[in-house]
């Protein structure tokens, strides 16, 4: 037979002999500090060097991916672009009368076959221009925040960022975990996240990332946890407090 005492652990007996079956279960894992950080940071430059003609964000703006953040002096490339589309459209008229006139045997079919090699040229050399003109164009690579302006209207720029934005959703929870609790989180727990205040509130979040590498001075590891933020409704660089749920609590 077996018995159970509270607090202590499950024994089984046998012939009069007991020997510990199953341990009391584990304490709860505690409370821990943890800090919401951007889920990216991107540094932008410019896709190639020129003088900055328009700046259309400021710091605190919200862009979507692919919005137009600044644009270079363009003057040489939009030319070139109409030189261009001006080329192929008179290869295409010209393309039309050649076709009737080898339809009527007037030309020969290497004659038309140059015609149709030019135009062809032609709007290839038209598209090598747009892209050109696309490159003196600075465009967001991600949906969220501009946190830095590093250059205004007038001032030439190369290599060096221009802006600095940041994906505020989700969210990343990072949190520095004592060794003992290493192997009792797992990736896909859910944690309850508590903002400091004023903010406050509870959210939920899940566990992302768990480094595999203990920090041997402080004897601990870290864990991400990924917080939904629909809205903006939570900035970065909060302090909070995170509480780790057992598997089916919410």
């Amino acid at each position: 037979m077996s018995r159970r005492v509270a607090g202590l652990p499950l024994w089984l007996c046998w012939v009069g002999v007991c020997t510990p079956l199953l341990a009391v279960a584990q304490e709860p894992i505690e409370e821990m500090e943890c800090l919401l950080e951007p889920n990216t940071e991107v540094l932008v430059s410019a896709p190639v060097p020129g003088i900055i003609s328009r700046i259309k964000v400021q710091r605190g703006d919200v862009v979507r991916r692919g919005q137009t953040l600044a644009e270079l002096m363009s003057g040489v490339e939009r030319a070139a672009v109409e030189l261009a589309r001006s080329r192929v459209e008179f290869g295409e008229r010209k393309s039309v009368r050649n076709q009737e006139l080898y339809e009527k045997q007037l030309i020969s079919i290497h004659e038309k076959d140059e015609m149709d090699t030019e135009l062809a040229v032609a709007r290839l050399e038209l598209r090598e221009a747009q892209e050109e003109l696309k490159l003196r164009t600075i465009r967001s690579p991600i949906d969220g925040v501009v946190v830095e302006r590093e250059a205004d209207p007038g001032e030439y720029v190369g290599v060096d960022p221009v802006f600095t934005l940041v994906n505020l959703d989700p969210l990343n929870v990072e949190v520095i975990v004592p060794m003992a609790y290493f192997g009792r989180i797992e990736k896909g727990m859910q944690g309850e996240v508590f903002p400091e205040e004023p903010l406050g509130g509870r959210y939920l979040a899940r566990v992302s990332i768990i480094d595999r590498v203990i920090d041997a001075a402080s004897g601990t590891f870290r864990v991400r946890l990924v917080l939904p933020n629909k809205g903006y409704v939570l900035p970065a660089g909060l302090k909070c407090r995170v509480r780790f749920l057992p598997a089916g609590a919410s």
